[in-house]
This record gives structure tokens, sequence and C-alpha cells, in this order.
């Protein structure tokens, strides 16, 4: 089975810009549907973005779109998500995953088997 590492998480005023990154060990990254998911204080977990398994093809939940990038490296085992024009309401644990089984660019938790220990992302206003 394959591990998840987040990276890159930190405090940044409204309008900045964070990249997270999510490395990846014991499988190739490649096989996998790579997703990332962020869950809020107080909320539930939700889908943010994701990517296919050979970076063809993305998602990405409404409120992101326009502002977040997500991107693949499968020769380095990594996958990042660029986030810019941080709003207060970004703030959350943001989580890593990986699906083997999952469709392209899937979208839902259940479609993912693994996880990340996540990384903290506050954005001040």
């Amino acid at each position: 089975q394959v591990q998840l590492v987040e990276s890159g998480g930190g405090l940044v005023q409204a309008g900045g810009s964070l990249r997270l990154s999510c490395g990846a060990s014991g499988r190739p990254v490649s096989i996998y549907v790579m997703g990332w998911f962020r869950r809020a204080p107080g909320k539930e977990r939700e889908f943010v973005a994701a990517i296919s398994r050979l970076g063809g093809s993305t998602q990405y939940i409404d409120s992101v779109k326009g502002r977040f990038t997500i991107s693949r490296d499968n020769a380095k085992n990594t996958v990042y998500l660029h986030m810019t024009s941080l709003k207060p309401e970004d703030t959350a644990v943001y989580y890593c995953s990986a699906g083997v089984s999952a469709p392209s660019a899937a979208t839902t938790t259940a479609d993912y088997a693994y996880w990340g220990q996540g990384t903290q992302v506050t954005v001040s206003s």
C-alpha cells in the first residue's frame, strides 16, 4: 500500500498563496487517482480537487475553481495543490488521498482508500 505525507501548510494572509505537496512512498503514485480534501473546524471533510493518473483530467469544488490548481509529478511520486487568492474560508486541515480503483478524478471520499495525516492551512483576514 501507499503512504502519503503532506507538507506546505501554514499561516497566510488573505489574498496570499501556498503550495501543498503530497509525497508518496511504498507504491508508485502513477497507479492512483489522487485527491485533496479539507476539513474546516466544525464541518465535515469535503472534496477540494482531484487529478487522474496521468494528469489529463482534473476536478475542483466550485469554491476553488480559478484559484487552486492540482498537479502531479509521477517521476517524483508527488502531488501538489497550488492555492492562490486564499480566503479565510479556506482555513482547514488539508488531506491528500489516493484511490487505486477510483474513476478518473473522483470526487467522493469513498473512492479513496489511502489518506495522509493532514496539514493545517490558516488564512487570516
